[in-house]
C-alpha cells in the first residue's frame, strides 16, 4: 500500500478524538508501531486499512484515496439546503448534496465537501450521511419528523440557524441555492429516478463508489 492515505488517517483520528494508543490497541500493534504508520515509516496491510476505516467511521475507498472529507463543511451544506426550504425529505436531501458535490466538481475538478458517494438503491449517498444527520439531530441543529406515509422530513432548528456557514463560499452558496430552486417541488422519487439515469450511477456496480470523473460528461443545466 502507498502512504497517500496517512494524512487522511491522522486528520480523521484527531477529528474523532481517538488517541494513537487506542488506534494501536484496535489494530493489535504497539503504540510505537502505530506512530511509525503515521510517520510513513511503516506500511499498512489492506486488512489493517479496513480496520482503521471502520474505527474512524469512513469507507475503505475514502482512506485509500488519501483525501480528507470535510465533515464540518458537509454539515454546513446540509444546513445551507435547509435554509432554502422549510422541510426536505431525508432521501431527497441526500440527493441534493450529491448534486452540489458533483456539480462543483464539474466546474472545479474537485468536490465541494471531499466526500465519496456510494451506489445504493435510492441513488448515490455518502457513507457518513446518516451518521451526520443523527449527530446534527442529537446536537439540536436539525429536527426530524415522520409523515403518515413514513417519509422522514428534515428541517433546521433555531439552534441550527445560529450556526455560521463559515466553510461555504458565496459561489458555493449560490450553487446550493440554484440546485434547491431547480428541484423545489419535485418529489423524492423523481429526484432519485433522475440520479439513476446519470453516468456515475449507471457505470458503478451496486455498493461501489461512483465516479466524479464521469459527471463531467453530463449536462450541468439539468442539475441547476
Amino acid at each position: 500500500m502507498t502512504s497517500t492515505y496517512i494524512k487522511s488517517i491522522k486528520s480523521l483520528r484527531l477529528e474523532r478524538g481517538v488517541s494513537q494508543l487506542d488506534m494501536a490497541k484496535s489494530l493489535g500493534i504497539s503504540r510505537a508501531s502505530y506512530i511509525a504508520i503515521e510517520q510513513g515509516k511503516r506500511e499498512l496491510t489492506v486488512s489493517e486499512l479496513e480496520k482503521i476505516a471502520k474505527i474512524l467511521g469512513v469507507s475503505f475507498e475514502e482512506l485509500e484515496s488519501g483525501e480528507s472529507p470535510n465533515y464540518e463543511k458537509y454539515k454546513q451544506m446540509i444546513l445551507a439546503f435547509l435554509r432554502q426550504g422549510a422541510k426536505i425529505p431525508k432521501t431527497k436531501l441526500a440527493k441534493l448534496l450529491y448534486f452540489a458535490d458533483f456539480s462543483w466538481f464539474y466546474s472545479h475538478l474537485e468536490s465541494m465537501s471531499g466526500m465519496q458517494y456510494r451506489k445504493i438503491q435510492y441513488g448515490p449517498v455518502t457513507d457518513a450521511y446518516f451518521r451526520l444527520i443523527d449527530e446534527m439531530s442529537d446536537n439540536g441543529e436539525i429536527s426530524i419528523t415522520q409523515t403518515e406515509d413514513g417519509a422522514m422530513l428534515i428541517s433546521e432548528t433555531r439552534s441550527g440557524a445560529k450556526v455560521q456557514l463559515a466553510d461555504i463560499t458565496k459561489e458555493e452558496e449560490k450553487l446550493i441555492r440554484d440546485i434547491e430552486k431547480k428541484w423545489k417541488g419535485k418529489k423524492t422519487a423523481e429526484v432519485v429516478d433522475f440520479t439513476h439515469k446519470q453516468l456515475p450511477y449507471l457505470f458503478a456496480r451496486d455498493n461501489e463508489i461512483v465516479s466524479y470523473g464521469l459527471f463531467t460528461q453530463e449536462d450541468p443545466d439539468e442539475i441547476y
